[in-house]
């Protein structure tokens, strides 16, 4: 398994962890692979039922390791870079489009494709002293890792363009009033609140929460009427659920549902 990123798998829950700790999580080629191995293993085995994405050392990701870029190396011809990098960014792809429910802790800072990839995450649990930025153009970038899509979609056009062009600083109070993150707690607590919120997923009936992801995702793209049949498939078979029916009949007897994930 790849030391700089770590999987751990617990009750339903797996949990990721971007692990170079000594440079804040910033991306490189050995984790941007690791990253969307795990992101497959997290859409394909039927164990997983949802992911909690972290960083180590207290920073989620401060994106592409620019002191990296700026050593110097001898630059890969253009079709090999756009194709590594273009491998990469399939881990956004994953995260957003898998069927299963994805936490981000976003603690330290979310910076560049460290931000594009907490934004594929479904909910994002911040800590106050967290600080996010698109970063980009303060590189001489454009961006990548689906930034400028997700926000594009999370917050209009206008507000995506004020974000990319002038690369202000976030505080995570910011960041929640403009809808970026789901909830925000103190440092201390960070780890332990976005922990409970996915594992809460975890236990959630899973099969549904899945369901209600494609439809949140066919509205990004699809037309009403289409939103509308997949609506009404995913409605009808999630009636059919294991978990539906300990549901119904839980509210009956008045107590909380037990879930089974089927």
């Amino acid at each position: 398994m790849n030391d700089m990123v770590l999987q751990k798998l617990d009750q339903g829950l797996l949990t990721i962890t971007m692990n170079r700790p000594d440079r804040r999580n910033a991306l490189n080629p050995d984790m941007t692979r690791g990253l969307v191995e795990a992101a497959r293993r997290a859409a394909e085995d039927h164990e997983v039922r949802a992911v909690l994405l972290r960083g180590a050392g207290g920073t989620f990701c401060v994106g592409g390791d620019v002191k990296s870029m700026a050593e110097g190396r001898a630059p890969l011809p253009f079709e090999a870079k756009m194709a590594n990098l273009r491998r990469g960014m399939e881990v956004s792809r994953i995260l957003h489009e898998m069927p299963k429910p994805v936490v981000a802790q976003v603690d330290g800072a979310a910076a560049g494709a460290g931000l594009s990839i907490a934004l594929a995450c479904d909910l994002r649990v911040a800590s106050a002293s967290a600080k996010i930025t698109t970063a980009f153009a303060k590189v001489g970038l454009s961006g990548d890792y689906g930034g400028t899509y997700f926000l594009t979609h999370l917050l209009g056009s206008a507000k995506a363009r004020e974000l990319y062009l002038t690369s202000p600083v976030l505080t995570a109070q910011e960041a929640l009033a403009l809808g970026i993150v789901t909830r925000v707690v103190a440092d201390a607590e960070v780890e332990a609140a976005a922990h409970e919120l996915a594992m809460s997923l975890a236990q959630g009936p899973s099969v549904t929460l899945g369901y209600i992801k494609r439809n949140i995702n066919n509205a990004e793209h699809l037309s009403l009427e289409a939103c509308f049949d997949a609506e009404a498939i995913h409605h009808s078979r999630s009636g059919e659920t294991v978990d539906h029916k300990e549901a119904a009949k839980a509210f009956v007897e008045k107590r909380k549902p037990v879930f089974q994930g089927h």
